[in-house]
């Protein structure tokens, strides 16, 4: 271990650039559709002895010091980010004539800026860099530092932070009910870089068992909650609604296709609704279709109406995700809306919620008057792009159940499962990913919105165009699903058991005290204190 630790720390040149975009592409193996969480253990064991070697002349000014550190860490992120998020081009190569000379923007462009993060998260660990276990408490504190900012500035992009790879399964989310995903991102590079202590030496004894503790600390309260938490049994009565997921399996050319058979998409959804249940069970009482699944202006189509309430029984329920226009007056270009409908069984929207945290290029363009005029244009085409809502709305149903609504990516955001929350029984995520084809982006966007399922304590309603479709317990579960590409539907209930609320305020508390524990022991690290060598 040691030999190979020197051979890292010394590598030059090309080869040193090389090892460090490796590292971080290794990494992705940690996450969906593998979820090899072991994976990070390489990745991050040798970013650390990277930065060890990450030397600059002994009379440089701070910023020239810093410097080889910010490299490693930015080409340790491209290698990543570029391996975890290559699939996004997949979404412009579905009118390639159009949009195919952004590829190189996806696919390298975005990695390169999503880097920066991790370029800063390893030159601010470098400041506090020590011999001995401080300088891999000094990493986890900057990486969830850097990866909390990921995700609330220029909007925020969260997707695949590091703390994704320690929740391959429920019995590894559960932690993320009391320190969210941020303070799991923060202490699991701490586990992950412990091993390279075993090649230095140094600190090695009580990091590797500071390490172990908390990994065995994770594991076990999971097990905890899974298996030895008291759950209320359901009465024999019990009366959950049936829900009703409906996964249609559209091709995305087809909804893009100006020309093609929006009849026979709305009919679609509407054959698959009206199916009678399998093994003779209950009629659903809520059907969900996902995000724009309505191909035209439902407002504008009252024949529209009247098929889906020629379709649902009296008491019946339809959710779906359509296009929803704002009349703004004569002179005036409408706004439009990515939505949710709730429409009872006599075809009446009773209720609507309007997507608030909007996809920058794919739903509109962010400084609009100066990028268009240089060619650049939304993916998904609308005049305009789509307009935000200012704030987000509760669905409540008829039948009292609250639903908090979150529409495609919104599901990634943790900064923003506020507001009413508190006060709803389910959360409802309704997405389109035949955007991104069979490719890893579904796998790891249905982690994410799973592991909101667990921080919030609330089941999870997840409806797809083309998967995965699945409704989740406030522990992660999958109660039922579909899989990826598949057509059809599935009918179930939510166990109706949410985990006792623990307040969003408290997560980011308890992930604050965790970056201030790490930041001591970095600091008493370097002051010689826990740097003895074993």
């Amino acid at each position: 271990m040691e030999r190979l630790a020197d051979r890292v720390i010394l590598a030059w040149g090309w080869k040193r650039a090389a090892l460090a975009v490796l590292a971080g592409a290794i990494g992705v193996l940690a996450l969906p559709p593998i979820g090899f969480f072991a994976a990070m253990f390489v990745s991050f064991t040798l970013l650390v002895w990277l930065i060890d070697g990450a030397a600059a002349a002994p009379n440089s000014g701070f910023i020239r010091r810093l410097w080889p550190s910010f490299a490693i860490g930015w080409l340790f992120g491209f290698g990543y980010f570029v391996a975890g998020l290559w699939w996004l081009g997949h979404a412009l190569m579905i009118d390639a004539e159009e949009f195919a000379w952004a590829l190189p923007l996806a696919v390298f462009g975005l990695p390169a800026v999503l880097a920066i993060y991790y370029g800063l998260a390893t030159a601010l660990a470098r400041i506090f860099w020590s011999d001995g276990m401080g300088r891999i408490a000094a990493l986890a504190a900057s990486f969830g530092l850097m990866e909390w900012l990921r995700g609330v500035l220029f909007t925020g992009f969260p997707w695949n932070a590091i703390g994704y790879a320690m929740t391959p399964a429920p019995i590894m989310m559960q932690s993320a009910h009391i320190i969210g995903i941020t303070g799991i991102t923060a202490l699991s590079v701490f586990i992950f870089a412990a091993p390279a202590l075993l090649g230095t030496r140094l600190g090695a004894r009580p990091g590797v068992a500071l390490a172990a503790i908390l990994l065995v600390a994770h594991v076990g309260y999971g097990g905890y909650v899974l298996y030895g938490m008291p759950r209320p049994e359901k009465p024999s009565d019990d009366k959950s609604p049936v829900i009703r997921l409906v996964q249609p399996m559209i091709d995305q050319t087809a909804k893009m296709d100006t020309d093609g058979d929006r009849a026979e998409i709305f009919e679609k959804h509407l054959r698959l609704s009206a199916e009678p249940p399998k093994d003779g069970g209950r009629k659903p009482d809520i059907i969900v279709w996902p995000e724009t699944s309505v191909p035209f202006i439902l407002t504008d189509n009252q024949d529209a109406l009247t098929r889906i309430a020629d379709t649902l029984d009296d008491n019946q329920i339809l959710i779906a995700g359509a296009v929803r226009v704002e009349d703004m007056g004569p002179g005036i270009a409408p706004r439009y809306y990515n939505s949710i409908y709730v429409i009872d069984g006599r075809g009446q929207i009773i209720g609507a919620a309007d997507k608030v945290h909007l996809v920058p290029f794919g739903e509109y363009v962010p400084f609009e008057n100066i990028l268009t005029e240089f060619g650049i244009q939304n993916v998904v085409e609308m005049p305009g792009g789509f307009s935000a809502a200012a704030t987000r709305q509760m669905l409540t149903l008829p039948n009292g159940l609250k639903l908090y609504p979150l529409v495609c990516y919104e599901a990634i955001f943790p900064d923003e499962m506020t507001g009413d929350i508190a006060s709803a029984d389910a959360i409802l995520n309704v997405t389109n990913d035949a955007w991104f084809g069979n490719t890893p982006g579904p796998y790891q966007h249905f982690q994410q919105a799973r592991v909101r399922a667990v921080e919030t304590g609330l089941p999870l309603i997840r409806d797809g165009n083309s998967g995965i479709s699945a409704l989740v317990n406030s522990r992660g579960e999958i109660i039922a699903g579909l899989k990826l590409n598949e057509t059809g539907f599935i009918d179930a209930t939510t166990d109706g058991y949410a985990q006792l609320a623990f307040p969003a305020h408290l997560r980011q508390t308890n992930f604050w005290l965790i970056e201030i524990l790490l930041l001591v022991i970095a600091m008493v690290s370097r002051s010689g204190f826990v740097s003895r060598r074993n």
